[in-house]
């Protein structure tokens, strides 16, 4: 699919327009989880390494680390780390070379306040720059009735289109928790809670589509970290009966809806395949990537054990300088990082795909 869109953040219509190249191409783009700049620079290395857009995206408990979870006004640092987040990937993400999408993740009714305080500085932004600072925000009222989730997602979307941004909802339950927003996952239980419905989904389309922009995070099963084989049943032929349901109820074209993977890691290879097949083009990783930096710094202590007991050999007098320096095993993280985005970017089929190519 031949586009014209420069490299760097992509907000309106250029971010419609990579949703779109992943749904014509059959690919979709990892949505990373991301805590400091330790974590974007290695998304932005990945995704550059790869040839391939990425979207990067911030819970509220990520964004308050970024700001320093020193800070002492809680909520402040949630809303000032997401912003100090967004402006250091505007200035970096033009110069890896691909398109990089900003969202923030789930936000239950009572962290509106917060996206509504993002999307204030976003509104700032575009009477500056003419494009919002997010590309795309995430309310999950899935703990709410439909009628209400779609309510306070529709009054959200109305100010936001307005300055070009675009809304992600949940529809269903994702199993697990991210930072605090989520639902158990009862082990042997029924989890049919765990299926979102297609008229929820039809519902959905008929409130907002008149609205903006927006996309929906369809639950099928999926839950937030890696549980043990068995455990959890995807079924990703929910998205594609939700999909036709929208095609026949409005003369659409196939697959009309933008849909969200959550809780991606751990996710089978063909099940991923196969969701990506119905229309989805985003899918968030945040526990393997995690572990992919976490299990580097591991290995490197474990060869460097010594270092980080003394800055000194008590034996034979030698400097650790070299091997305690920060710089030396965050690196050796963010090589996990980039490494193990290689496999989601390829699982994704979105290996040498970029929008800006």
């Amino acid at each position: 699919m031949a586009t014209n869109i420069r490299p760097g953040v992509v907000t309106g219509k250029a971010y419609q327009a990579v949703i779109e190249a992943a749904k014509a191409g059959g690919y979709a783009l990892p949505a990373v989880n991301v805590v400091g700049t330790d974590s974007v620079n290695a998304v932005l290395e990945a995704a550059a390494q790869a040839k391939s857009d990425v979207i990067i995206q911030l819970s509220n408990g990520g964004a308050q680390f970024f700001a320093g979870k020193g800070f002492p006004d809680s909520f402040e640092a949630k809303v000032l780390g997401a912003v100090s987040c967004a402006q250091h990937v505007h200035l970096m993400a033009e110069h890896y070379g691909v398109c990089v999408a900003l969202h923030t993740d789930h936000a239950n009714k009572g962290l509106i306040p917060w996206v509504d305080a993002l999307v204030g500085h976003s509104e700032r932004h575009f009477e500056q720059h003419g494009k919002p600072l997010f590309s795309s925000h995430m309310l999950d009222l899935s703990e709410e009735s439909l009628e209400e989730n779609l309510s306070l997602s529709a009054a959200m979307l109305e100010r936001m289109a307005k300055i070009d941004m675009s809304l992600e909802i949940e529809l269903g339950v994702t199993g697990g928790e991210e930072d605090g927003v989520g639902h158990e996952l009862e082990e042997g239980a029924d989890n049919s809670h765990l299926y979102t419905q297609p008229s929820e989904v039809l519902a959905a389309y008929k409130r907002l589509s008149p609205i903006g922009h927006f996309s929906v995070a369809a639950s099928f099963g999926n839950v937030h970290g890696v549980y043990k084989p068995g455990n959890v049943e995807l079924r990703p032929e929910i998205l594609k009966h939700s999909q036709a349901l929208i095609e026949s109820t409005y003369s659409t074209a196939a697959n009309p809806l933008h849909l969200v993977f959550h809780g991606g890691s751990g996710s089978e290879p063909d099940k991923i395949a196969e969701a990506v097949s119905y229309g989805v083009f985003k899918m968030n990783i945040d526990t393997d990537t995690q572990f992919a930096f976490a299990h580097a710094v591991g290995e490197y202590v474990k060869a460097n054990g010594k270092a980080f007991a003394h800055q000194i050999d008590p034996e034979d007098g030698t400097p650790y300088k070299k091997k305690y320096d920060p710089r030396k095993w965050l690196r050796v993280g963010e090589q996990g990082i980039v490494e193990r985005l290689q496999q989601a970017f390829a699982d994704l089929g979105a290996t040498g795909r970029s929008a800006a190519l």
